[in-house]
């Protein structure tokens, strides 16, 4: 067994509620804790020195210097495995393009399809494991993955095969999805529908075969699929044993609903839902993720993040890292934009980038400093945590660790 501590304040986040409005009172802050860690696992949070004490003949760690120490943060909705960039996109947004003159123009997702599939696998691997090695620097140790820029069986199966071997070169945990249901490539011949029996047919029984994802997600919009066929859709993708999760609500409501219908893990986007349908999610176990960074890279409104909270959801905050509409990849400092706008309590924000996220990926072995969970933790040089949240992103994690050692 190994003691690591003493941290001005250990914010454990445990005894929270997976659903609903926070206030910061509810956080347990242990003054001068210690984490007791049992090979990769919590053994006990409490007092360093009682800890000592109780414990003798332990290996120490010691922080010399004033820290404050979090669970590890979870991203539970990422795209960062793609090639090219897409800052014309950016830029021509910004210069008041609408998206059909930015896509005829040659950016839009088909773009980073493009440079994707033109991409090889040792530069697709590599620029992955960078932007994993950023999450990583900013505390988050879970990260899910997204295809969705390959859109045929060789090219989806290429980014899916990258994210495992990717897999193997981390510490950190990735958690693949597969998002061929992104959109209808252009070089398909037929139908939304056909494209979709496609998937079904050629894509998802090599993915089962090779075990590269057991998550499946369809971007329902008007620009992408329709509610009725995505909802077949993902009940056939159900009958095949894959777990759900949908892009919802991004530019129109009512998809989020077909989320909950179907039994999603969770609805992600959320900007255009409307007040009914909050009441929809937060009856459900369906997550509410919050992607700030779409709002901020397209200039369009947040999450309902408040109402979401206020009518007993599960909310979770994740960055939507991609190159086209997020390219910011910096999950504390959209979180903490977020909150600014949305006013979310410290607690509420905590949550929503840790347990509440980690659920949203069906992990609940995370996300809290807790007696048997995983030894996933970061530490803050300051002696308040809400400096975090306070300083929008530009206090840097100190030290992260995975699994109880330090990486």
């Amino acid at each position: 067994m190994k003691l690591i501590g003493p941290f001005k304040q250990v914010v454990t986040l445990a005894n929270l509620p997976l659903r609903g409005k926070l206030s910061d009172e509810q956080l347990e802050i242990i003054a001068d804790g210690g984490i007791l860690i049992n090979e990769n696992k919590i053994q006990k949070i409490g007092n360093f020195e009682t800890l000592k004490s109780e414990n003798q003949n332990i290996e120490i760690e010691a922080i010399e210097e004033e820290q404050i120490v979090l669970p590890a943060f979870v991203d539970s909705h990422t795209h960062i495995c793609f090639g090219g960039n897409r800052a014309n996109d950016f830029a021509m947004r910004n210069a008041g393009k609408t998206y059909l003159e930015i896509a005829e123009n040659g950016g839009g997702i088909w773009s980073s399809v493009q440079h994707t599939r033109n991409a090889s696998e040792e530069e697709l691997l590599k620029t992955l494991l960078e932007r994993i090695n950023f999450l990583i620097s900013l505390g988050i140790t879970t990260i899910e993955v997204k295809s969705g820029y390959g859109l045929d069986v060789m090219n989806e199966l290429k980014m899916l095969r990258i994210i495992k071997k990717a897999q193997e070169q981390t510490k950190a945990t990735l958690v693949p999805t597969c998002l061929s249901a992104h959109l209808k490539p252009r070089d398909f011949d037929g139908t939304n529908d056909d494209y979709l029996s496609y998937i079904l047919t050629e894509i998802l029984p090599r993915v089962k075969e090779e075990s590269l994802a057991k998550r499946i997600d369809i971007f329902i919009e008007k620009s992408a699929f329709q509610p009725e066929e995505s909802k077949i859709f993902l009940l056939k993708t159900k009958d095949l044993g894959f777990e759900i999760t949908v892009h919802a609500d991004q530019f129109t409501p009512g998809s989020s609903r077909i989320a909950v219908e179907v039994g999603a893990q969770s609805a992600d986007h959320l900007e255009a839902t409307i007040d009914e349908d909050i009441e929809f999610l937060a009856q459900s176990n369906t997550v509410a993720t919050a992607l700030p960074g779409a709002s901020l890279g397209l200039g369009e409104k947040f999450s309902p993040a408040r109402k979401l909270l206020d009518a007993g959801a599960i909310l979770a905050i994740a960055s939507d890292w991609n190159p086209g509409s997020a390219p910011m990849g910096n999950l504390i400092t959209q979180a903490s934009i977020l909150a600014t706008f949305e006013k979310l309590t410290t607690a509420e924000v905590l949550a929503g980038i840790t347990f509440r996220s980690a659920l949203a990926l069906g992990l609940e072995d995370r996300g809290k400093l807790d007696e048997g969970l995983k030894a996933d933790f970061v530490t803050f040089k300051t002696n308040n945590f809400q400096n975090i949240l306070y300083n929008q992103g530009s206090l840097k994690a100190e030290s992260v660790y995975i699994d109880g050692k330090l990486v």
